[in-house]
């Protein structure tokens, strides 16, 4: 009997896209995310924006061994108590609320967590952190998005922390990976620590928690890299956060 796969909860952006003749709003998710986490071992579990879930989160989070937090559109600065920067854009409170939410449960759980990118971004927004919200205005340079829609010529190094966490992830210290992104972690949120920054600039590329076992936030785009071995840590997680919770139950 093949053993049963973790299960990891994507979370989904909301956005108009075109398929065949139809031209709608969807829950939508590239597909890099999902094969990663197969490749990985583990069993995925697409999550759209659900406003229950925004009031209460353990409805999901009892059916999930790992959460990832996927990259996507602007968080709105309501959010973290900031006004609008004329560069924000493309926001959705509605995702924003579920996933805020869940993250929340999901380190109050001690559930194993993966941000990427705006993931790590809401990783931080909801341990009650900030954010700035146009990084150009910050370190003078276009780096970090270099190609818009593309990871094209995107690659740059990220220091990580000896024994931390990210680089257990990553499996090394200096980590090549691809970027895309215009915003980035400001204040940090409770209970989290920097544990990576970008070779470029010294910006936060990596954050934790270490009171719990696994959350992590990357700023880069691990499941677009083959080679990673970051998504495949959070299945490895999830696979014995779930062991531990069904020997409890047992």
């Amino acid at each position: 009997m093949t053993e049963r796969r973790p299960v990891i909860g994507i979370c989904t952006a909301l956005e108009q896209a075109r398929w065949g003749r139809w031209d709608r709003r969807a829950a939508l998710l590239a597909l890099e995310y999902i094969t990663a986490v197969q490749a990985a071992g583990g069993l995925v579990l697409l999550i759209p924006p659900d406003p229950l879930l925004a009031e209460d989160p353990d409805e999901m989070l009892e059916r999930i061994d790992g959460l990832m937090l996927a990259g996507g559109a602007d968080i709105d600065p309501s959010s973290y108590g900031a006004e609008r920067h004329p560069e924000t854009n493309r926001t959705v409170p509605e995702r924003d609320r579920s996933e805020i939410s869940l993250a929340r449960g999901a380190y109050e759980r001690d559930i194993p967590v993966l941000g990427i990118c705006r993931g790590m971004q809401l990783l931080n927004v909801a341990l009650g952190g900030t954010l700035r919200q146009h990084l150009p205005d910050v370190v003078g340079h276009e780096e970090h998005r270099r190609n818009p829609g593309s990871f094209e010529n995107s690659d740059h190094d990220v220091i990580l922390d000896a024994g931390s966490l990210a680089e257990r992830a990553a499996r090394e210290r200096i980590h090549g990976t691809k970027s895309h992104h215009h915003q980035g972690v400001d204040e940090l949120g409770e209970g989290l620590v920097v544990t990576g920054v970008s070779a470029l600039d010294d910006l936060p590329e990596a954050i934790e928690a270490p009171s719990r076992r696994f959350v992590l936030g990357v700023q880069w785009h691990p499941e677009a890299d083959e080679k990673s071995r970051v998504v495949g840590a959070l299945v490895d997680q999830a696979r014995e956060y779930r062991d531990e919770r069904e020997g409890a139950a047992a």
